[in-house]
């Protein structure tokens, strides 16, 4: 689906919905709705723009459990729910009360991302750039991926009945290989990392007819899948916004997005205008716009990631600027933790609060605790984090610190003998 060969004036009317065209986030020039990525004026990223009608509180309330209650606020068209997808969304905002006591923290809740239909946040963002593959007429749906928007597209396409390939750093950690490889047989292994994939997707893109890349020449609709997670934990938290919420940075979108979910709410009169403050969070080893941030500069020095959470393992963040932007205009900021505190932060939480995360998980909530003992968090208060993946796809990042507390013999004085009766 080359955007230099693909005509798109056979779209059927309504293909985008309320979408009005596709923006430049640099200088503003729109374009028609396609699968475009690149400003032809200067070559900035491009994003949906739309012609919001009158929406309320009540008709998104009647709708289906999943991210189509938002639909007319996405970039799909109104019969969304009669295309065949994962219906992903609507996942629990849980108020974590042990957690909050253990931080210090007066009210946190923690948005689980971890219940979509492939147990991470990129079922969201996949639905809605599968609504725009299928409106342009894709042959084939893509992605290069760190694993979790693998496992996204992979099941996706198996449900609308799509053909797929998906492309991954060989490295990745193997639950997430198998977890896509069960559903397609295109599971494509490239020797190098995240960056390196996402360079050959693009190549691919440009060359290949047909082809319907979700985070390349579909990236704009794809994008705006993330907007519903703050949608959702606005409309769950009663209508009304958060104080400071704590989101993953991989390529940055999932923030960027989620802050113009909560303007958009704004605008459209849906919640209460009010100041929140957003934090980006990121690993050591890979922490180009942590580095960015405290820096204080604009630009984004590219890194080589070595680290535990390869779900943020994008050393070359394609919107790192705009986390840059939307952190410091909002009173917030970008910090970053070490492998060992991420993995301390995943036992944390699943012994706090009985939810096992991911890597990307274990950085949000490491880099929370950090923003609290060093003041830049404030705990008195409302505070959300986000948990973007089940920890079942990133096992060997705690296997080594949790295990049997003892291996005894089946009989009580064998119980009696370890201790054990004073658990």
């Amino acid at each position: 689906m080359s955007a230099a060969t693909t005509e798109t004036k056979g779209l059927r009317e309504g293909a985008f919905g309320n979408a009005s065209a596709l923006s430049c986030r640099e200088c503003g020039h729109q374009i028609d709705l396609g699968p475009h990525y690149a400003c032809p004026e200067c070559f900035g990223p491009l994003e949906v723009a739309y012609d919001f009608p009158a929406v309320t509180r009540e008709e998104i309330e009647s709708g289906p459990r999943n991210i189509w209650r938002y639909k007319a606020l996405l970039p799909v068209p109104a019969d969304i729910e009669q295309s065949p997808n994962t219906e992903p969304g609507f996942t629990r905002l849980l108020d974590a009360r042990n957690l909050a006591k253990e931080l210090g923290v007066e009210k946190l809740w923690v948005k689980d991302d971890s219940t979509n239909p492939t147990n991470s946040f990129k079922d969201r963002v996949v639905a809605c750039a599968l609504s725009a593959a299928r409106e342009l007429d894709a042959k084939v749906f893509a992605c290069p991926s760190t694993g979790n928007l693998a496992n996204a597209v992979a099941a996706a396409g198996a449900r609308a009945g799509i053909p797929t390939a998906v492309f991954i750093p060989s490295n990745l950690e193997q639950p997430k290989q198998v977890n896509s490889a069960v559903f397609t047989d295109n599971l494509i292994a490239v020797d190098g990392n995240y960056d390196d994939v996402n360079k050959l997707a693009q190549e691919i893109a440009a060359e290949e007819d047909g082809w319907a890349f979700v985070n390349v020449n579909v990236r704009p609709f794809y994008a705006e899948g993330s907007k519903t997670l703050g949608f959702e934990i606005a409309e769950q938290l009663g209508w009304r916004l958060p104080d400071q919420i704590v989101i993953p940075v991989a390529s940055g979108s999932q923030l960027t997005k989620v802050d113009k979910a909560f303007k958009e709410l704004i605008k459209l009169g849906l919640v209460e205008e009010k100041p929140y403050r957003i934090f980006g969070a990121q690993a050591t080893g890979c922490n180009p716009v942590a580095t960015a941030f405290k820096a204080g500069v604009d630009a984004i020095r590219p890194v080589k990631p070595d680290t535990i959470a390869k779900s943020l393992a994008i050393g070359n963040p394609a919107d790192g600027i705009y986390v840059l932007d939307a952190t410091r205009s909002s009173g917030g900021a970008v910090e970053e933790v070490t492998d060992d505190e991420i993995r301390q932060a995943i036992v944390l939480l699943a012994r706090t609060e009985g939810i096992f995360t991911e890597t990307a998980g274990g950085t949000t909530l490491a880099v929370t605790k950090k923003l609290v003992e060093n003041g830049a968090l404030d705990p008195s208060l409302e505070t959300v984090i986000i948990n973007t993946g089940h920890g079942l796809k990133t096992l060997d990042a705690v296997s080594g610190i949790v295990g049997p507390r003892a291996t005894i013999a089946p009989n009580y004085d064998a119980f009696e003998d370890a201790g054990l009766s004073q658990a």
